[in-house]
C-alpha cells in the first residue's frame, strides 16, 4: 500500500511494456479508464440524442396513461371510451357553433368589403353566383342587395360599418311582417361569411324570395323607422 499525504490509497498494479509491475493510484487509473471508454468505438451503437429524446417521451406518455387508466374506472378501456366522447362532443361543438365569429364592427364594412354598389348590382352578382352553385357567395350578395335596397328606400340610413345582424334589427322595425325573416337571413350571411357554414340552394331561395317580398311591402310608419317609405 502506497501512503501519500497520509492518506492510504491502494494502488493499482499495471504491467510496462518490459512487464514490469507499474504501481498507480485510483485516481489516475480512474481517469485512464474513462479516457479508454470515451473512445468512439466503444459508442458506435449507441442511441443518438433525437432516439434518446424519443424513448423519453414515449415512457412518460405511457406512465401518463398507465396513472390515467389507473384512476379511470374500466381501466385503459374506460379511459378510451372517455376520450371518445370528448372528442365527439368537441366535433358536435364545433358543427353546431362553427368556427369563432368576428366581433361586431370589427370590419371597416363588415357588408360592404368592395364599396358601394347598388342593390341591381348586388341581385346580379347573386344570380350570377347561383347559376354556378356558388351559394355562399350568392347568399352573400341577396343580403348586401336587401340592405343597399333598404338604404336607397331611405328605410335604412347608409352607415359604414353596419353588420347583417344590425341591418336585420332595424329594418324588423319598419317592416315587422318580415322581422323574422329578416334576422334567419342575417343568420345566414354570418354563417357562410363568418362561421365556416356551406350554404346551400334552399338557404338562397329563402334570401332570394325575402329580398322579392320586401320590395312589395311598404314600411309601418307608425313604428321607430328611419326614413320615409318609397
Amino acid at each position: 500500500m502506497t501512503v501519500t499525504g497520509g492518506t492510504a490509497t491502494a494502488p493499482t498494479r499495471l504491467l510496462a511494456d518490459g512487464d514490469v509491475p507499474v504501481d498507480i493510484s485510483r485516481v489516475p487509473a480512474r481517469e485512464a479508464a474513462e479516457r479508454e471508454l470515451s473512445r468512439p468505438m466503444y459508442h458506435e451503437n449507441d442511441p443518438s440524442l433525437l432516439q434518446r429524446g424519443l424513448d423519453r417521451f414515449w415512457e412518460w406518455l405511457d406512465d401518463l396513461f398507465g396513472a390515467a387508466s389507473g384512476a379511470t374506472p374500466g381501466g385503459v378501456l374506460g379511459l378510451v371510451t372517455v376520450i371518445l366522447l370528448a372528442t365527439a362532443l368537441v366535433a358536435a361543438l364545433w358543427w353546431r357553433l362553427g368556427t369563432p365569429r368576428r366581433t361586431p364592427g370589427s370590419s371597416a364594412d363588415s357588408l360592404f368589403p368592395d364599396g358601394p354598389r347598388t342593390a341591381r348590382d348586388h341581385r346580379t352578382a347573386a344570380a350570377r353566383h347561383a347559376s354556378a352553385g356558388h351559394w355562399n357567395e350568392a347568399v352573400q350578395e341577396r343580403m348586401r342587395a336587401i340592405v343597399r335596397s333598404l338604404e336607397e328606400r331611405t328605410l335604412l340610413d347608409p352607415r359604414p360599418g353596419r353588420t347583417a345582424d344590425e341591418a336585420a334589427a332595424e329594418a324588423g322595425r319598419s317592416l315587422p311582417a318580415h322581422a323574422d325573416e329578416l334576422r334567419l337571413a342575417a343568420r345566414t350571411f354570418d354563417d357562410v361569411t363568418y362561421g365556416g357554414r356551406t350554404a346551400d340552394e334552399p338557404a338562397y331561395r329563402r334570401v332570394e324570395e325575402l329580398d322579392t317580398a320586401l320590395e312589395r311591402t311598404r314600411p309601418t310608419l307608425d313604428t321607430a323607422a328611419t326614413g320615409a317609405p318609397a
